[in-house]
């Protein structure tokens, strides 16, 4: 079975191909054009995707040494995510599913982050607790089977992954600066200084707070200060932020007794927090789970995987679908 599937929920456009749920290609293309404004610009990234997902598409293809003409489905992301962007997804898929007459299969995009999982060799078996994060989403999820996941807990305001990309533009490292975080905090003391973060009950997390507490201390300081310091800084910073992860993720595997964890999404991609996980799955004999670095991010090769097991079960939908930009788990 040779399936085509798209990502195009924020800015990274992506198309991947396939073979009984294998990727032979995954393309992605990331925008730049929004490192100026600190922030995904809506109506840039929606823009950007009509100007790439032909070429990605091609690309993908010719990668996969394949034609269209022998795709058996196309897949691509529902939501969650910008409106502009999945429409833009949806009506290439649309147009590829009416042109080959080909079915369609809808995939919620935080679910095709979970199974991302599947798609490496070591793979996880349910049940597991997946703790999801990345620019948008911030949340932990007990998943019993590919299609029955419960959120147990989410953000309440901001996701960690944006929390770190903002902390990143106040320091002048640009957009994205999350990665420049995590390598600058490598060689610096994690206890140098001490920033909050919202306390929240169960599997709730907050981080809009630490933004207005990072920009306080940082005027306090004076540029100066936080050039000779920065190192510490960022490294106090990053485990402010992941100090909540850690904790809540260890309270629901404990809760629920599982032994199997996995993590999924951009900041899946932290090395603070992978090192963390594995230091905490060596002290509670957990099996971790993380996706090779190319899953992590927002890509077509997941979007893929999760189809796989729609295409299994036919679950298909008709060319009338429209996206759903807060397409929620289990709809």
């Amino acid at each position: 079975m040779l399936l085509l599937a798209i990502e195009s929920s924020c800015d990274d456009t992506s198309v991947a191909i396939l073979k009984d749920g294998i990727p032979l290609s995954n393309v992605v293309s990331s925008q730049m054009v929004h490192e100026n404004y600190g922030g995904v610009v809506p109506e840039m990234a929606s823009r950007e995707h009509q100007k790439n997902i032909v070429l990605v598409a091609q690309m993908a293809l010719k990668q996969a040494n394949a034609h269209k003409s022998q795709i058996d489905a196309i897949a691509f992301t529902r939501g969650p995510g910008l409106l502009g962007s999945l429409m833009v997804g949806i009506s290439f898929a649309k147009g590829l599913s009416l042109g080959l007459n080909r079915p369609l299969i809808a995939v919620n995009h935080i679910e095709a982050h979970i199974l991302s999982l599947l798609i490496d060799q070591r793979k996880p078996s349910f049940p597991f607790i997946c703790l999801v994060v990345s620019g948008g989403h911030t949340m932990i999820v007990l998943v019993r089977d590919w299609n029955k996941m419960e959120v147990l807990g989410g953000t309440k305001d901001d996701a960690v992954g944006e929390a770190f990309d903002k902390c990143a533009k106040l320091l002048g490292l640009g957009y994205p600066g999350g990665k420049q975080i995590d390598d600058l905090a490598k060689t610096g003391n994690p206890a140098a200084f001490k920033f909050p973060v919202g306390q929240m009950p169960d599997y709730q997390f907050s981080y809009s707070g630490v933004k207005t507490s990072f920009l306080y201390f940082l005027k306090e300081k004076g540029e100066s200060f936080i050039a000779e310091n920065l190192n510490d800084v960022c490294a106090s910073l990053q485990f402010a932020l992941l100090k909540p992860l850690l904790a809540k993720t260890t309270q629901a595997m404990a809760e629920f007794n599982i032994k199997n964890l996995g993590v999924a999404g951009g900041v899946a991609a932290n090395s603070a927090l992978r090192n963390s996980l594995h230091e905490l799955a060596k002290k509670k004999t957990w099996e971790l789970y993380i996706p090779d670095f190319q899953y992590c991010t927002d890509n077509a090769a997941m979007i893929g995987r999760a189809a796989m097991f729609k295409w299994e079960m036919k679950d298909f939908v008709e060319l009338n679908v429209s996206a759903e930009p807060r397409f929620k788990i289990g709809q």
